[in-house]
């Protein structure tokens, strides 16, 4: 029985008969059955179509039970009832027994089987257009096709769009095509002379042809392209989000397509898919995962009168377990895929068993749960990839690098610590497999800022997928996932200074990303780009060899900051939140604190606070110090070893209602000593509100950060019953810690109510008799100052309005003889007249004058 061929687009082909072999049935991991309408009556045969996608070179011990899977499924079906295809990147990204040949073995292995077309995927084109063209589909006894790939500039087809083999009498189509992204995919410089189409809108096209042409009976698009993620029952649909690739794949591939076979994602499903515009009509659509775990299998019952399909069955075959010996005995072609893989493997061990250096642990890509390889998360690798670009291109032979740059996803393997720590050449290659040429470019720092921002989807890019780029050490950044595009990256520093919008900065990465590869397209307006003449591979050994033992360093380059105020005043006080502080590489610490702390110029970092983190956030509250005018601040996660710069620049509160106030000059005091922020009005300038009467919560206050604010310990619960105790930080009202403060202290006791509580009473205003009184109470209880200890009410009346014997005559006469207060100029001091503002200013500006070292001095503030 011959399978004839004959293809679309390029050219002709032959396709050689198939033989049967004992059967041995297999179970389905998911099936899905479904009759669809007869439209004809008439004798009706099985077509069992098998496909492979992402199957990326897997030459190993496992290879010969998949081709054993593979014979299993053709002879359980009739070898002349089965076609074996493929959705793609068969080749690249391999493991080393493919790799280190040029995927040589792997092509060997599907000829042996007989896979007779099969999609382009991305990986295809790794080597360029030109080493698929001439290189690999010469070797290939299967064809490769792509309805989507156009000479340049053309809607000429630069490959085969389509073949037609001829299936127990039954004329079978398949179309191929591959995700439109691939140019973001792969080196921009190898395909220079095509573009990439629309997917579904060239199988759509190329049906349509198929169809007016009577040219098959049943049509199968092989799409390198697929959903986003698998379904928990794999037999179920996945998602189809709204816009993605894989929405226009079930909703927007025409009704002629019988069968869909799909690829690219790594998902695992076969579904019944909408025919679109046939209500109630479905069709299957198959993902198998990746790397030859399963075969997918479309089995078509087809009426041969009329050529419709009227049932079908879609399932995932899991690779069998039955001995390899058994299957080689029964089964020619596994016989002939044996000897191909174990010559492949004995070379590559030969290649591969020199040892390079040496792992302390294990340096991973990010894992989500057991699965490594999240290209949307910071990883211990990809750092140290970076790490490696920028050692070997920092001379000015090799370009000068200042910076290094990974993609995510160019690392296939990880560095594991195993038994020994050894690294091979093979464990080497696994990692970067791709032999990029390293090169180097010059970015601006807006450029650069830029570049960090490309790894969010852009507005009118072909991405759809966040992608975290590997940095070498010297660059960390902070960042806010939810601001506008453009608005991302709010700081970044580099070799410990903030980054120079309008400087030259030299980038080291690799070509494919240079020439704008993953959608970084900013790589394209690089300036002085210069090929080092290195291959990634040869630099990644030396790397290795020259800096064993490598160990993987747990410091973050990005961390997140949300909330964080780009400018703030002395005294201010600000709150914001960390997140994304864990890595999810193997053998990450969990962090469980983070320390902010401050340096003015050269000066030494002061600590200000250590938060707790949790689940790798933390919320940040603190008030700015008072001596921290142009100061930076950092964020440190001892665990890990993260620390960023933060996005904060320190100013002096300038208030515009104080110009002429009797007492400016204290108030300006007040901004410049972090003592007072005033409020922040919608014109986004400062107020101070000086004839507005003193609140005893801004009071207490006052009093707090004139004292330095002292560490003390909080209170188990409120002493006040007008002043709640939540849990949460973010709940507790204004100037709270100060009033507890005012409590521990003992410089206030609040009112007894009748109910037997005790209130703060926060909002009502301060008279200047109490004013003197815990102004008296801070100078002799806090700042233990010796005059206002040993105080002694002198004989007569302070004031006119203030007799021997009034309720804080003591403490008033105090102020008056501490030079804090002078009064009116009528001899009055109006003791139950509420303090304005502006007198609080002087009364605090003269206390720390007079009574000297204490509070802020005493604190190192």
């Amino acid at each position: 029985m011959k399978h004839s061929s004959w293809k679309g687009g390029l050219g002709a082909t032959l396709a050689v008969g198939l033989l049967a072999s004992p059967i041995a049935a297999l179970p389905a991991y998911a099936t899905q059955q479904t009759d669809v309408e007869v439209k004809a009556p008439g004798v009706t045969t099985e077509i069992s179509l098998l496909n492979i996608n992402d199957f990326h070179g897997r030459i190993d011990r496992n290879t010969v039970k998949f081709a054993g899977t593979v014979e299993q499924l053709r002879a359980e079906a009739g070898a002349e009832n089965t076609l074996f295809i493929s959705a793609g990147d068969n080749i690249g990204a391999s493991l080393y027994a493919s790799s280190s040949q040029r995927d040589v073995p792997t092509i060997d292995v599907l000829n042996a089987l007989e896979l007779r077309a099969s999609a382009v995927g991305n990986h295809e084109f790794d080597g360029g257009f030109a080493d698929l063209t001439e290189r690999v589909e010469p070797i290939a006894n299967f064809s490769y096709l792509g309805a989507n790939v156009y000479t340049k500039g053309t809607q000429e087809p630069a490959l085969d769009e389509y073949e037609v083999f001829t299936v127990d009498g039954i004329e079978v189509a398949v179309i191929g095509a591959v995700t439109q992204e691939t140019p973001t995919l792969v080196s921009p410089g190898g395909i220079e002379t095509i573009d990439f189409g629309d997917p579904v809108e060239a199988v759509n096209r190329v049906a349509q042809e198929i169809e007016d042409g009577d040219l098959a009976d049943v049509i199968v698009a092989e799409y390198h392209a697929g959903a986003d993620g698998s379904s928990e029952d794999s037999a179920a649909l996945p998602e189809v989000i709204p816009g993605s690739e894989f929405d226009a794949i079930v909703n927007g591939t025409t009704p002629l397509v019988d069968a869909i076979f799909n690829g690219h994602t790594h998902s695992f499903y076969a579904s019944d898919a909408p025919v679109p515009g046939e209500t109630g009509e479905t069709r299957p659509i198959v993902q198998t995962g990746s790397y030859g775990e399963f075969i997918g299998q479309i089995e078509l019952t087809v009426d041969t009168l009329t050529g419709d399909v009227v049932e079908y069955e879609a399932r995932n075959v899991p690779r069998t377990g039955i001995d390899d010996a058994e299957l080689v005995a029964d089964y020619p072609r596994v016989a002939e895929v044996q000897t191909i893989v174990n010559e492949a493997i004995a070379t590559a061990d030969e290649l591969g068993s020199v040892v390079l250096g040496k792992v302390t642990e294990d340096i991973t890509t990010a894992f989500t749960g057991d699965s490594r390889d999240d290209r949307g998360s910071e990883s211990t690798l990809g750092n140290l990839v970076a790490d490696s670009l920028l050692s070997s291109l920092q001379s000015d032979l090799r370009g000068g690098a200042e910076i290094g740059v990974a993609n995510p996803g160019g690392l296939r393997a990880e560095l594991y610590y195993d038994e020994n720590g050894d690294i091979t050449v093979a464990e080497a290659n696994a990692v970067l497999p791709f032999l990029n040429n390293l090169a180097t470019t010059t970015l601006t720092g807006a450029q650069f800022a830029e570049l960090l921002e490309q790894q969010w989807p852009r507005e009118g890019g072909v991405r759809t997928n966040f992608l975290h780029l590997g940095l070498s050490d010297n660059v960390t950044y902070t960042y806010d996932a939810q601001a506008a595009e453009g608005s991302r990256i709010t700081s970044v520093t580099i070799d410990g200074a903030p980054l120079e919008p309008t400087r030259d900065y030299r980038v080291g990465t690799f070509n494919f990303l240079i020439q704008g590869g993953d959608d970084f397209v900013v790589f394209n307006e690089g300036a002085d780009t210069l090929d080092s003449g290195l291959v990634d591979r040869e630099a990644w050994f030396d790397y290795i060899e020259a800096n064993s033992p490598l160990s993987p360093t747990f410091d973050r380059r990005a961390v997140q900051v949300q909330g964080a105020p780009t400018n703030v005043v002395l005294g201010q006080e600000v709150s914001f939140d960390v997140s994304k502080l864990d890595l999810t590489s193997l053998g990450s610490p969990t962090n469980t604190s983070i320390v902010l702390s401050y340096s003015v110029g050269d000066g030494e970092p002061a600590e200000i606070s250590t938060f707790d983190v949790t689940d790798g956030a933390a919320r940040i509250a603190f008030t700015v110090p008072a001596d921290a005018l142009g100061a930076t601040f950092y964020l440190t996660a001892p665990d890990s070893g993260t620390e960023v710069r933060l996005p904060i620049g320190v100013e002096i509160a300038e208030f515009t209602d104080v110009e002429g106030n009797e007492h400016q000059d204290h108030i300006e005091w007040m901004a410049e000593n972090g003592l007072s922020t005033g409020w922040l009005e919608a014109d986004g300038t400062r107020s101070y509100r000086p004839l507005a009467s003193i609140n005893r919560d801004a009071m207490a206050a006052f009093l707090y950060r004139l004292a330095g604010e002292p560490e003390f310990e909080l209170p188990e619960e409120s002493p006040f019953s007008d002043v709640a105790f939540p849990a949460d930080e973010a709940d507790r009202v204004e100037h709270f810690e100060a009033i507890m403060w005012m409590h521990t202290s003992g410089l206030s006791t609040g009112w007894p109510e009748t109910d037997g509580t005790r209130t703060f009473r926060p909002v009502t205003p301060v008279n200047r008799d109490a004013m003197a009184a815990f102004m008296m109470r801070l100078a002799s209880e806090v700042c233990l100052d010796a005059e206002a200890m040993s105080y002694v009410n002198p004989k007569g009346a302070p004031f006119s309005d203030v007799p021997v014997g009034t309720m804080f005559e003591k403490e008033i006469s105090w102020l008056k003889d501490a030079g804090i207060s002078e009064g009116w100029r009528d001899g009055t001091y109006r003791p139950v007249t509420p303090v304005a503002r502006d007198a609080m200013a002087a009364f605090v500006n003269r206390f720390d004058d007079e009574v000297g070292a204490c509070g802020r001095y005493a604190a190192g503030l």
